[in-house]
C-alpha cells in the first residue's frame, strides 16, 4: 500500500510534469521550430533608409542581394560574403519616368541561368503597379525587354496592382513560371500564377488567385502576398507574408505538390514574427530563403514604425521541418 505522503508526492510530480509539458507547449508555439533570428540583426539598412524586398543568389563564394531602396526608388546590389555584412548598395535599374509606369522600381526577383540573368521588377506609378523585365550579362548592367509592362492588372481580384513577382525556370516544359500579388496599391491582397515561354508574354492561370488568406488563422486572415517560391524534395514551397490587419505582417510556409493548389499551411505558421520592441516589432515582410553549406538562411525586412530594413533568420539542416496545419 502506497503512504499518504509517497502518494501526494508522486501527485505533485505528475502535476509539475504536466505543468512542465504545458510550459514547454506554449514555449514551442512562441518560438518557431528551427528558425533563429541572428543576434546582430538588422544586416542591411539603417544609413541607407528603408531596405525592402530582396531576392538573394549564391554564387561561388559570394551572395548577391538585389533590394528595393526606397530613397533612390531603384533596384540596387549589394554582396557579402557571409550573407551578414554586405557592401553599399550600387544602383542598377533606375526609374524611366518617360514610359508612363515605372516612377519608382522595387520588388525584384533574378534568375541566373546559362544565357544571363533575368529580371522581373515592380514598376509603380500614378496609383497603380506593373511588372516588368529586363536581362543582363553580369547582373549588374541591365536592358530592360520592353517599355511596357509585361504583366499588368486585368481581373477583378488584382485591383490596381500587380507586383511581387517570383519567377522560376521550367526546364524540362521549357517554360517561365510566375506567382505574383494583386490588388491594392499598399498592400496586394492574394497571389495569382502565369506561365511564360519568353519571360515577356504570359498566359495567367485560369484560377486566379491560387494563395488566398486563410481566414481561420488570425495571422493571415486580411490578406496574404509575396511569395517566395521554391521546388525542393518534389514539393512546391511558398515562403510568404501573411497580414492580420493592413499594418500589422508575419512569415508563413505552405507547400504544394503542383505550385498552384491544394497549398498545405505548416503547424507552426508564423515561422518569422516581429520581436517585441525590436527593430521588426511592427512587421515581418517579404522572405527570400535559400539554402547552403548546411543551413537555410532567410532574408526578411522588418518594419518598425515607418523604416524598413533587412534581418536574417536561419535554420540548420536540410529539413524544412514541415508538420501539416491539421
Amino acid at each position: 500500500m502506497i503512504e499518504r505522503r509517497s502518494l501526494l508526492k508522486i501527485l505533485g510530480a505528475a502535476t509539475a510534469a504536466l505543468s512542465l509539458g504545458r510550459a514547454l507547449r506554449a514555449f514551442n508555439a512562441e518560438r518557431p521550430r528551427g528558425w533563429v533570428k541572428y543576434e546582430g540583426n538588422p544586416v542591411l539598412g539603417g544609413q541607407y533608409g528603408t531596405c525592402f524586398d530582396v531576392c538573394v543568389l549564391k554564387e561561388g563564394a559570394k551572395f548577391r542581394m538585389w533590394v528595393s531602396w526606397r530613397p533612390k526608388k531603384s533596384i540596387a546590389i549589394t554582396e557579402s560574403t557571409d550573407g551578414i555584412h554586405w557592401n553599399p548598395p550600387q544602383i542598377v535599374l533606375a526609374p524611366l519616368p518617360q514610359t508612363g509606369w515605372e516612377d519608382d522600381m522595387n520588388r525584384p526577383v533574378v534568375v541566373h541561368r546559362e544565357n544571363g540573368y533575368h529580371m522581373w521588377y515592380t514598376g509603380q506609378a500614378k496609383g497603380r503597379s506593373a511588372i516588368g523585365y529586363a536581362t543582363s550579362p553580369d547582373g549588374v548592367k541591365w536592358t530592360r525587354q520592353s517599355d511596357k509592362p509585361v504583366l499588368v492588372s486585368e481581373a477583378a481580384w488584382e485591383g490596381v496592382a500587380v507586383m511581387c513577382p517570383h519567377v522560376l525556370w521550367d526546364s524540362e516544359n521549357r517554360i517561365w513560371k510566375m506567382w505574383y500579388s494583386g490588388g491594392q496599391q499598399y498592400e496586394p491582397n492574394a497571389i495569382g500564377y502565369a506561365t511564360s515561354g519568353d519571360g515577356l508574354v504570359w498566359h495567367k492561370y485560369n484560377a486566379n488567385p491560387v494563395l488566398r488568406p486563410n481566414p481561420k488563422n488570425d495571422w493571415e486572415k486580411d490578406r496574404v502576398t509575396a511569395a517566395q517560391i521554391l521546388y525542393w524534395k518534389g514539393w512546391y514551397y511558398a515562403f510568404y507574408i501573411g497580414f492580420r490587419d493592413i499594418d500589422h505582417a508575419q512569415i508563413g510556409l505552405a507547400r504544394s505538390k503542383d505550385g498552384i493548389t491544394g497549398w498545405i499551411r505548416h503547424a507552426e505558421d508564423p515561422i518569422v514574427r516581429p520581436t517585441p520592441k525590436g527593430w521588426d516589432a511592427d512587421a515581418c515582410y517579404k522572405p527570400y530563403a535559400l539554402y547552403s553549406d548546411g543551413q537555410w538562411r532567410l532574408w526578411y525586412n522588418g518594419r518598425r514604425e515607418h523604416l524598413e530594413q533587412i534581418g536574417l533568420v536561419t535554420h540548420s539542416g536540410e529539413s524544412l521541418d514541415f508538420i501539416a496545419e491539421s
